[in-house]
């Protein structure tokens, strides 16, 4: 039964959809105002293990994502004074992000919602908030009014009693200390971009943009929200307090929250000026591989000290892992099974299960399968390793690439294998002067793409392009 920490209860909980076997599940997209950071790129990897692990669990998935594509930072930097500007400047940065989600093999959801094309669904939301007194019009902006929703603060376990209450605050960001009531639509500033609609002339929040976004596509009460912790106050906690009063029923079931990526102790952040973009690191020759395997070895909700020597150790644990994969595909073994090593093989796939079954906890996943490598690699050097137990073996490794999606395709590391074995084939043919041996290898490798190069070095192979 897969268990899950609710930020709301701060409890492990065991899961249950709301709806039979359909899972809806909304996760906070990235600001598009530059390139994202591999701090942001933590989130999405656990985001993605859990979406994955959803649907080996049997889960049907609707997962929605959004696009932060309009708030204070996108107008900043874009310095966009109407809308078309403003998509052209997040566009690339929307495109950026989804090209180096597809690097680090990160699944796209189901649906990725624009906030610029959703002004309409944030403006019946916030009319509906004011005709039922949650709202307040001031000086043509609009805010949400805390005092009127008593359990505000729940999610942050913020004490509010103590807390002035009433003044308004137009900023998207702010301190725990800073509870006001908080901007759901800001009027039209001189020479900024605005939207012409019913509440005037101006744009929204960015807070509101999630809550009719999500509930736009997963309905008014929906089963899981992820995001990081710095999205816990305010953002998420400003969402629950608006979606739940327009609805009157409770928002979402389980909320998740990711701990920081650090660096030197502290977090990674571009205000900080401490960051690494996933294209600073792959051009300084790091695998996109090794670095998602960094960033999903630690359990996401404990934090993450990122170096250099770590992404350098991911590298090694993969090459451990696919040499060892290697081995047990293209081993010739004698019939028959070691019962050690499927005892052992079945055993790691349960505690793997179990280990993620805890709220997604992979370092304790990560061990169950090293620890299978390490008895069978024993085994490979006492060629005691049986026929029969590769299946079980290579089922393992099926589903941990399933979740983890850090090894290469087994199928183009046999090839590999396979090239080397007939390149071998071809050089004893031509030793013994068997040429038309030669050539038929030769033949057999360029109808599989590959070429053969004869060079003064020796013979080197490559992919037709």
């Amino acid at each position: 039964m897969l268990k899950l920490t609710n930020t709301m209860s701060g409890q492990l909980e065991e899961f249950h959809p709301l709806d039979d076997n359909h899972v809806r599940m909304y996760t906070c997209g990235p600001t598009v105002y530059n390139f994202s950071h591999i701090g942001n790129f933590r989130t999405y990897v656990y985001e993605d293990l859990l979406r994955r692990w959803l649907k080996f669990k049997g889960c049907r998935l609707t997962h929605v994502m959004n696009i932060t594509d309009v708030d204070d930072k996108t107008l900043r930097d874009s310095g966009a004074t109407e809308v078309g500007a403003l998509k052209e400047f997040t566009l690339k940065f929307t495109q950026a992000f989804f090209e180096d989600c597809k690097t680090l093999n990160i699944e796209r959801p189901d649906l990725v919602v624009n906030a610029t094309d959703h002004i309409p669904e944030m403006v019946s939301l916030i009319q509906k908030l004011v005709r039922s007194g949650h709202a307040y019009e001031r000086d043509g902006s609009y805010y949400f009014k805390i005092s009127t929703f008593p359990a505000y603060g729940r999610l942050a376990k913020l004490d509010v009693a103590g807390m002035k209450l009433g003044a308004s605050v137009d900023v998207d960001e702010y301190e725990k200390e800073n509870v006001r009531d908080f901007a759901l639509w800001k009027q039209r500033k001189e020479g900024e971009l605005y939207w012409d609609t019913a509440l005037g002339k101006g744009r929204p929040g960015w807070h509101i943009e999630c809550s009719a976004m999500s509930m736009r596509y997963l309905g008014e009460h929906f089963d899981i929200h992820c995001g990081a912790v710095d999205n816990i106050f305010p953002h998420h906690e400003n969402e629950i307090a608006q979606s739940e009063c327009a609805t009157g029923q409770p928002f979402v079931n389980v909320w998740l929250h990711g701990e920081h990526l650090v660096v030197n102790g502290e977090k990674m952040a571009k205000s900080k000026g401490n960051f690494f973009t996933l294209r600073d690191l792959t051009a300084q020759g790091f695998s996109p591989r090794a670095i998602r395997y960094t960033l999903a070895a630690v359990p996401y909700r404990k934090p993450l000290n990122f170096t250099f020597e770590s992404v350098h150790q991911s590298h090694s644990a993969i090459e451990r892992l696919e040499e060892f994969l290697l081995r047990v595909e293209t081993g010739h073994f004698e019939p028959g099974q070691n019962e050690k090593i499927e005892e052992k093989a079945r055993w790691a796939r349960r505690r793997f299960v179990e280990s993620m079954d805890d709220d997604l906890n992979t370092a304790q996943a990560l061990g169950a399968v090293f620890e299978l490598v390490h008895e069978a690699n024993v085994a490979l050097a006492g060629e005691t390793l049986k026929e029969n137990n590769r299946p079980t073996i290579r089922g393992l490794f099926a589903d941990f690439q399933n979740i983890f999606a850090v090894l290469k395709d087994p199928a183009s590391q046999m090839l590999e294998a396979e090239i080397e074995q007939l390149m071998a084939e071809r050089q004893a043919a031509r030793q013994s002067r068997q040429f038309k041996r030669s050539d038929e290898i030769r033949d057999q490798l360029l109808a599989r793409g590959i070429v053969l190069e004869d060079t003064k070095d020796g013979v080197r192979w490559k992919r037709k392009d």
